[in-house]
């Protein structure tokens, strides 16, 4: 027969194409033989193969020829080309959103600073994200991902927390990712970053089910808080598998790293290092983290340079195919240097329903306390009119409905109360629906 399966009895054949079969028989005669089989060929079958193979020497060693200069060829043409396997995968996103205001809203010029009222935007809006990603892998199991990147999605006045997938860049599409991942041994992975690299991109999993601008979470509120303070562009990192559900994960960013002027590059400038333990399992994963950061000024909550250590944790049980819950804090003691010190908190929780109604759905509840700066114990603050902001709180519920592998619609409600924590301003209800198709 032929490779695949067929006979083809109905037409005439070549002496090539009948060397070829008996090529193929003779090989599984070799097969039977070998596995101890012998008694399946009969003294017989052996004579007719051998008269055979006599007959149709000379086309089986051109066959054999063939192959031979066929796989050569082959192995050639691996050996230099500039990448074994690249794929080409994408995403777009299109999002329809509205919010809707009671008031207007005290603006902060630097975040806890009371600024002039503004009066929110309240057209309903259209925004998308599209991304193209390259994937080549040399060895099989490295891969250097190329992304380009091309977004309009602007965020509400009145929306401090913003949509995961938010942001604009003209619509032009630019580099984003640009990192080569590559295991070491059986049990560490290293990642090396060029641009777009945060320090969150180090760590086996951030634990949150919310976590993805495509499928999770419409606000920013589903990335957790922890990892959302430290600057980074470029930087490396690597994953050590301590167990088969442990990892220790450690990286490092910085904000400009090709930049040579004095307090920029690689080691003297804006940067982020961070140090995970990570648990891995059916049943819950879960992980702690710190971050410890240094960010120039003025664009810090004091207006100087600050120095910061985030501790955090989160965690999520996965309770049968039925649901997931959990959550997480972090806690952020800062130091504006030469001024004073302050703090920053935030918690979350979150409930999610896989596959209801379908496999690949999913509802989401997403619940919490955005990051909030406090003063100390003695109530004051390094600089002058920098107060304890109030606490705003954070609720949002989406439905994920997947209509087939490469298309899915999300319908949500985000709820903000006290925007910008604080108390003089109006809660803020924004509706959302995100189309997300992926290809």
């Amino acid at each position: 027969g032929y490779p695949d399966g067929t006979y083809r009895g109905n037409r005439a054949m070549t002496r090539y194409e009948f060397a070829a079969g008996l090529n193929a028989a003779l090989d599984r005669v070799n097969e039977l033989i070998a596995a101890g089989l012998a008694d399946a060929v009969t003294r017989e079958d052996l004579a007719v193969l051998q008269r055979l193979q006599e007959e149709f020497a000379a086309e089986l060693a051109t066959l054999r020829g063939r192959v031979d200069a066929l796989e050569a060829r082959t192995a050639e043409l691996e050996a230099n080309q500039f990448s074994t396997t690249t794929r080409l995968n994408g995403e777009v996103l299109f999002n329809f959103a509205g919010a809707f205001d009671e008031g207007d809203v005290i603006e902060q010029g630097r975040r806890g600073v009371r600024g002039p009222n503004i009066t929110p935007d309240s057209q309903i809006t259209f925004g998308y994200r599209a991304r193209l990603n390259f994937d080549t892998s040399f060895t099989g199991s490295d891969r250097l991902r190329t992304r380009f990147q091309a977004r309009d999605v602007q965020n509400f006045e009145s929306d401090p927390i913003g949509f995961s997938f938010g942001g604009s860049n003209a619509g032009n599409f630019e580099l984003d990712d640009l990192v080569y991942t590559f295991p070491v041994g059986n049990r560490v992975q290293v990642t090396l970053g060029a641009n777009s690299i945060d320090v969150d991109d180090f760590v086996s999993s951030t634990i949150s089910p919310f976590d993805s601008g495509a499928f999770g979470s419409l606000s920013g509120f589903g990335f957790p808080q922890q990892y959302a303070g430290a600057p980074g562009n470029a930087g490396a990192g690597l994953i050590l598998q301590l167990t088969d559900n442990v990892s220790l994960d450690l990286g490092y960013t910085a904000a400009e790293a090709a930049n040579p002027s004095t307090g920029a590059g690689l080691f003297n400038g804006d940067y982020g290092a961070i140090a995970q333990l990570t648990f891995l399992s059916d049943f819950v994963d879960a992980a702690l983290t710190y971050v410890n950061a240094y960010r120039g000024g003025p664009d810090t909550f004091t207006g100087v340079a600050e120095v910061s250590n985030t501790y955090g944790g989160q965690v999520n049980f996965k309770i049968g195919n039925a649901f997931e819950i959990g959550g997480g804090a972090s806690y952020t003691p800062t130091r504006a240097i030469g001024t004073g010190d302050y703090r920053v908190w935030s918690y979350q929780g979150t409930l999610a329903f896989p596959d209801l109604g379908g496999e690949g759905n999913m509802l989401g509840i997403l619940a919490g306390v955005p990051s909030r700066a406090t003063a100390f114990g003695d109530g004051t603050f390094p600089l002058v009119g920098i107060r304890t902001e109030d606490a705003s709180f954070v609720g949002e519920v989406f439905y994920r409905y997947r209509l087939n592998d490469n298309i899915a619609i999300t319908p949500g409600i985000i709820w903000i109360t006290d925007p910008f924590n604080n108390n003089a301003n109006s809660d803020t209800v924004i509706g959302a629906l995100r189309t997300t198709f992926s290809f």
